[in-house]
């Protein structure tokens, strides 16, 4: 057993989440792929798919933080596990129909935004966070990002081989396959039989408390404003690289070769801040993150386009991509402690949703305003010199709660 895991069971839900964040990021992740399918087969144009994937960006956001406060007062087995029956739910109707107009927004857009919110990111991540003390989460929820990254290297290439040799609809039922695995690993995610790193007025904290106490500290606003800035960067680049690259000249492969580097390099970005988090002060990760994305940024739109240019932003901005994860939410255990962890982090990745919402819809409305998408590049890097200095005041102390006598 590796030293840092205290425990078996928290080893099976380390496992568990790995599992369940692969299937559902990489899944999320393969969705751009079916575009020319479902335009040829069921009529979908650019503007309804790019709606689907922004209300999906939405509902994701806006549930997180429901199925995060269902894991703290239910267990994260239960909210993963309708989390996927509500993904079976959308993918089952992309295929099978009704599959049109609003169906087709209510299918990709709703019920597997709904999804999302409970089997990506948020809950997965937070409930391994509470099997863990502060001195190690980051190094635990780094494993589980790196999952994520995983899935988002490996699905797209079996959805594009699969869409090769069978139709979009068979590839979907397969993806049903993937669907039932993870609910298999949900059973899996147990709770911890103790709240770590609390004392008994922290156990005894009631959920409207936990929630006024964590809007009312500073450090905390600081953190959901900075993932705010972290949805808006990744979802720009995400959706409109493919489009950058080809208004300045580049063919399709410089685009494909970017993300296939930041989901590789992803990888080892999340599990080296996952080991980082362990040695140096989570914050000021943070603002270096943060730093080093403007550079980033910078170096690829002011540099002369070429393959060069694409790998070096592909491994750049791939090795800091979700490393944000593990930093933010291990100061959101270490301050108020795991009990609502699912539900106060969950918070934190609505913030971020609405950044990929904006991210998505900017890009595209600078280009159709001015014929570029510079300038929601330029709003990405002021975002990243904005989100270096507001992580540095915050207070990664633990709260120290105080019984009030009755």
């Amino acid at each position: 057993m590796l030293k840092f895991i205290p425990n078996r069971l928290a080893l099976i839900v380390l496992l568990s989440a790995c599992v369940i964040i692969l299937i559902s990021m990489g899944l999320r992740q393969s969705f751009g792929l079916f575009f020319k399918a479902f335009e040829e087969g069921i009529g979908c144009t650019r503007t309804e798919f790019g709606l689907a994937i922004g209300l999906q960006m939405l509902f994701w956001g806006i549930f997180a933080p429901i199925f995060g406060s269902i894991a703290d007062k239910l267990g994260g087995s239960k909210a993963v596990i309708v989390g996927f029956l509500i993904f079976g739910l959308g993918i089952y109707m992309l295929y099978s129909g009704p599959n049109t107009g609003i169906y087709f927004q209510i299918s990709l857009g709703v019920l597997i935004g709904i999804a999302l919110g409970a089997t990506a990111i948020g809950v997965p991540v937070s409930e391994v966070g509470k099997h863990f003390p502060n001195e190690t989460r980051t190094l635990a929820t780094g494993y589980v990002t790196a999952a994520a990254s995983i899935g988002y290297f490996l699905s797209p290439l079996f959805t594009q081989y699969s869409l090769g040799i069978v139709s979009w609809e068979q590839t979907l039922k397969y993806f049903m396959y993937f669907i039932a695995f993870g609910l298999i690993a949900a059973f899996f995610l147990l709770p911890s039989r103790t709240i770590i790193n609390s004392s008994k007025v922290d156990r005894d904290q009631s959920f409207s408390s936990a929630i006024k106490e964590a809007f009312t500290h500073k450090g905390y606003v600081l953190l959901v404003t900075g993932f705010f800035v972290c949805g808006f960067q990744i979802t720009l680049v995400s959706t409109h690289v493919p489009g950058y690259m080809q208004e300045r000249g580049m063919d399709g492969w410089s685009a494909t070769i970017i993300l296939a580097l930041i989901g590789l390099f992803n990888i080892f970005g999340t599990l080296g801040m996952g080991y980082l988090g362990t040695k140096y002060k989570k914050k000021n990760l943070l603002s270096i993150l943060y730093a080093l994305r403007a550079v980033s940024i910078c170096v690829f739109i002011f540099s002369p386009p070429s393959l060069l240019n694409s790998v070096i932003f592909g491994i750049t901005f791939g090795l800091l991509w979700l490393s944000t994860v593990p930093p933010t939410n291990a100061i959101v255990a270490q301050i108020f402690g795991t009990k609502f962890l699912s539900t106060l982090f969950g918070i934190v990745f609505l913030s971020h949703q609405f950044g990929a919402f904006a991210g998505a819809y900017l890009g595209g409305y600078f280009y159709d305003l001015y014929g570029s998408y510079d300038y929601a590049f330029y709003i990405a890097i002021a975002l990243s010199i904005f989100a270096t200095f507001i992580h540095y005041p915050i207070d990664e102390r633990p709260l120290v709660r105080e019984r009030i006598s009755s």
